[in-house]
């Protein structure tokens, strides 16, 4: 899908996004490009954030973490969250995040059942401690959502676990 083409509604799959029209988003997240990264024998640049990868409902900027630039302790990437779409529940286990909002409105309903709910906009910083629940939800259909994603782990998404709303805590 090109990113001209108008966004498609996903069907909840974590692992491959299942496109109703062209079959299913290929789950790249670990799709690393070693060859976007230029070493300056000290200082790593990837020269406009590096290809595109795609996990649960959201595509990325490859950015940068211990798989393309050996960071130790963070990673950090530009996500997008199509119009109308929803980044699904999980929990983050052991590490933190902060994101800043660039574009659009997001909702995150969090805690227990996630029945807690912050909306947040452009300009706007957000924190999620380490084993809270969350959802993320593009409140457009029409605009996506950009946020610059800083993690205090150089794994990326390897500690990340699906959360259904439904369990009991």
């Amino acid at each position: 899908m090109s990113s001209e083409s108008k966004p498609i509604p996903l069907q909840k799959n974590r692992d491959h996004d299942v496109d109703s029209e062209i079959g299913v988003m290929k789950n790249d997240k670990n799709n690393i490009q070693l060859s976007a990264v230029e070493d300056h024998d000290g200082i790593l640049t990837i020269r406009g954030g590096g290809a595109r990868r795609d996990w649960n409902g959201i595509h990325y900027k490859q950015g940068m973490s211990a798989k393309n630039v050996g960071t130790t302790s963070l990673s950090a990437n530009i996500a997008t969250i199509p119009p109308g779409g929803v980044a699904y529940a999980d929990v983050h286990v052991g590490f933190e995040v902060i994101l800043y909002v660039v574009e659009g409105k997001v909702r995150h309903e969090f805690g227990r059942g996630l029945k807690q709910v912050v909306e947040n906009e452009v300009g706007d910083f957000i924190y999620i401690k380490p084993g809270v629940p969350h959802e993320v939800v593009n409140m457009s259909d029409t605009e996506p959502v950009v946020a610059f994603v800083a993690r205090s782990s150089a794994d990326e998404w390897d500690n990340i676990i699906p959360y259904d709303r439904s369990q009991k805590d």
